[in-house]
């Protein structure tokens, strides 16, 4: 007999109810107590929402149950993406060097309202589903400062500057997260300026490479068509030597931070 395996989202889902129950709570009673709403809640316990980290964090300090529930969330968040980008994922997750190429601002960076801002004029979807996405996108960025702290560097192309994809508060306040993260010891940020012309990633999308604490490595890139996860010694490492050509025509890091806080003092200005 084959064996059914429950997916992430489903274990949560369980735990959820299994906590309440135990508590001897309604549904009502819960929602009254936490502030969140009854339909929300239930929906979380029958798998149909995944909620952000920071409710499960809230359910786990009323339930007294530890950090159960967030590391069950920490799980099911991967249901959120497809198939093909869970691999992907699992090495970003215990990635100790990531190196990131993107021509917009990158997730791992975003604010929760340039975010949103995004999801919603790009996704012909309701509203539930853009916070599911939104749940998973923050989550994500979790591995900026988790441990052991990874090693960061992100090359963005100065048309990520340039083209504001938000509201002006809220992009004001995107620009400033990114200038203070650049400033994080585990992460550099570098601004590929205009003036360095045609380049070999230019038209394809974003690239990041993986690299794991055995020094393994992964390359992987994504465009509109798609993500491509590639392990093959020859394809990484010539990911990796375009990689590391962009990096030489980028802007240091320090004239990068420069660069980021003209353009802010531009728009107040």
């Amino acid at each position: 007999m084959e064996r059914v395996v429950d997916s992430g989202r489903t274990v949560l889902a369980s735990a959820l109810r299994v906590l309440r129950e135990k508590a001897g709570k309604s549904l009502g009673q819960l929602a009254d107590e936490t502030g969140y709403d009854k339909s929300y809640l239930s929906r979380l316990e029958t798998g149909e929402r995944l909620s952000k980290a920071a409710v499960m964090e809230d359910l786990d300090s009323y339930y007294g149950s530890g950090d159960l529930l967030v590391s069950l969330w920490r799980i099911a968040r991967y249901d959120v993406f497809k198939d093909k980008y869970k691999e992907f994922m699992r090495l970003e997750a215990t990635a100790r060097i990531m190196h990131k190429y993107v021509p917009g601002v990158p997730g791992l960076l975003q604010t929760e309202d340039f975010a949103r801002e995004v999801f919603s004029d790009a996704e012909a979807t309701d509203a539930e589903a853009i916070e599911e996405q939104m749940a998973a996108r923050l989550g994500r960025q979790l591995l900026l400062s988790r441990g052991p702290v990874p090693s960061v560097r992100f090359i963005i192309d100065e048309l990520a500057f340039r083209r504001s994809s938000a509201g002006a508060e809220t992009w004001v306040s995107q620009l400033q997260h990114i200038e203070a993260v650049a400033q994080w010891t585990n992460v550099v940020v570098q601004v590929l300026p205009f003036s360095v012309g045609v380049h070999e990633l230019m038209g394809k999308g974003s690239l990041t490479l993986l690299w794991q604490k055995d020094g393994s490595c992964v390359a992987y890139t994504e465009g509109d068509s798609g993500g491509l996860l590639m392990d093959d010694p020859e394809d990484v490492m010539r990911h990796i030597l375009s990689y590391d050509r962009l990096r030489d025509l980028a802007l240091s890091p320090p004239d990068s931070l420069t660069f980021i806080r003209d353009v802010l003092e531009e728009l107040r200005s």
